[in-house]
């Protein structure tokens, strides 16, 4: 409780306030002695310009000439000391005696304090203390015939000189005080701000938080990236680098996001600044589910804060899952259509027609028995010739004539079975989708080669072709030609092309039909990598 007691702003207002007091009170009295040297250096110099002018008067020497000095210089000293504001004027022998002094009893009696260099020839001032108390006095030569005939002494007393400055106090504490509350109404506000800003939290507490979150951003199991307004990256934890392919060793803090080689999706997803909830992201080698929410605190937003969840297991087991419930529901169709023939060559049986039943049961074992050979014969890969072999099955339940091309030939072991299937059933479905609608015929083609070191698919159909200005958006996840698809499928494809470092391409793109090509090189050396296969649409 002590530490939100005297939170930062607090404390930073706390001190403020004390720098300013001693700033402003140092100023004060500073000020104070600077004023006090400018009035005395004043009266010093005052003092000795009246002095000299006394001691220049021509009947200040015919008075000290006279039987009786007094007479006329104390009438004359006096007037002179009202008439210049000065304390006393005084005029003397060379032996100290006084001719004139502002309090009478003292004419006649000598001179107390110092006149060795006016005795000399020389004026000065001094700062002594008579019988008016302190004062700064200047003492002038009388001169007569180049002989010193007497002396002068104009002083201005330190009683007086204080009082002068007493009466520029109130100035110099106004100001002082004006100072006093602009710099307390601007710590106060700053310290306002400051409060809004960190939340009324002490430096222990947000020490504690920066720690509780560093452990928590380096321990947390989701990906966590943090983008502020100029669309820079501000913050990535371990998990986001690992899903993001970053890197744990490289600078990133700063750096524009467009730089990070991001996928293009996510790049475009974080450039929006919008909210978006379980958004699916395809890099090479991982699906992502992103979550992106604006940051904002009372105003405009300050960036994004965007969330990723490696779904690449679950997404393939999903694929998976799709792909045998799609087999599953051929198979049904299959054994529905079966059983409508059964029924029709024991109807043709129990009729007495018993060759046109061994014909009808012949020709339709062939023509399986035919597919399934030229799929087998051709396809190696027993994976990839079963998902062939039920996707004949379900383009002939659609009215869509599905062939293999005879000239289709794959060995075993050239490229993972999963990365296979994700390839050819995303583009069969894509094929079987675009034809599905169209005007009979409707065809579908299918040929899978191996040659010069990489796998070649390569898939065409009679549907209404793809436009040429949308062939460099086909493979970008969320593209599709249907109204209410997800556009899915050729992304998958598109992501395991640059898995491997191959390349698709659509060969006549336009109206008549549409042939994508895919090509996948094989590896170099050592036994092929596993994978799942992903199929969407």
């Amino acid at each position: 409780m002590a530490g939100r007691k005297w939170s930062i702003a607090g404390q930073l207002f706390a001190l403020q306030v004390l720098v300013v007091v001693v700033l402003v009170t140092a100023g004060g009295v500073g000020a104070a002695l600077l004023a006090r040297a400018d009035a005395t250096e004043a009266a010093r110099e005052h003092v000795l310009a009246v002095a000299e002018t006394v001691a220049r008067t021509p009947g200040v020497v015919e008075a000290l000439r006279s039987p009786d000095p007094a007479a006329v210089l104390a009438p004359y000293a006096e007037s002179v000391r009202a008439g210049t504001d000065t304390d006393f004027v005084v005029v003397m022998a060379p032996d100290r005696t006084r001719y004139a002094h502002p309090d009478p009893t003292q004419i006649g009696r000598r001179f107390i304090g110092e006149i060795g260099p006016a005795l000399s020839g020389r004026p000065f001032v001094v700062v002594n203390t008579g019988t008016l108390g302190e004062s700064v006095r200047a003492v002038v030569p009388v001169r007569d015939a180049g002989a010193v005939v007497g002396l002068v002494s104009v002083g201005i007393t330190t009683a007086t000189i204080n009082h002068e400055l007493l009466g520029q106090a109130p100035a110099l504490l106004a100001a002082t005080g004006a100072a006093l509350a602009l710099a307390g109404t601007g710590s106060w506000q700053l310290s306002r701000r400051l409060r809004r800003q960190t939340h009324g939290l002490g430096p222990a507490q947000i020490t504690r938080m920066y720690e509780y979150h560093d452990a928590v951003l380096h321990s947390v199991g989701e990906g966590l990236v943090v983008v502020d307004a100029d669309r820079r990256l501000a913050l990535v934890n371990d998990e986001g680098r690992r899903l993001l392919g970053l890197g744990p060793g490289t600078d990133l803090v700063d750096r524009p996001v467009t730089d990070l080689g991001l996928p293009p999706a996510l790049v475009e997803l974080i450039l929006s600044g919008q909210a978006a909830h379980d958004e699916l992201i395809l890099t090479a080698d991982r699906s992502l589910v992103a979550n992106q929410r604006p940051t904002a605190f009372g105003g405009p937003p300050h960036g994004v804060v965007l969330t990723l969840r490696d779904h690449t297991e679950l997404r393939a087991l999903t694929s998976e899952l799709d792909s045998v419930r799609g087999l599953t529901e051929a198979l049904r169709s299959q054994a529905h259509e079966a059983a409508n023939r059964l029924h029709t060559v024991l109807t043709l049986v129990e009729l007495g027609r018993a060759d046109e039943a061994v014909r009808l049961a012949s020709d339709e074992l062939a023509i399986a028995q035919q597919l399934t050979d030229q799929v087998v014969g051709a396809i190696a890969e027993p994976a990839l010739a079963a998902l062939l072999l039920g996707k004949s099955a379900q383009a002939a339940e659609r009215g869509v004539e599905l062939a293999v091309d005879p000239d289709s030939r794959l060995d075993v072991d050239t490229l993972p079975a999963g990365d296979l299937l994700t390839v050819v059933g995303n583009l069969v479905d894509n094929a079987l989708e675009a034809v599905a609608a169209g005007e009979p015929p409707r065809r579908v083609r299918v040929r899978v080669t191996e040659a010069a070191g990489e796998v070649v698919v390569e898939v065409s159909d009679s549907g209404p072709g793809l436009p040429p200005e949308r062939v460099a958006d086909a493979f970008r996840r969320g593209w599709s030609t249907k109204a209410s698809g997800r556009g899915l499928g050729l992304a998958l494809v598109g992501q395991v092309v640059a898995r491997y470092g191959g390349r698709h391409e659509v060969v006549h793109p336009g109206p008549g039909g549409t042939v994508l090509r895919v090509r996948l090189p094989l590896p170099a050396a050592g036994p092929a990598r596993t994978s799942s296969g992903e199929h969407g649409s």
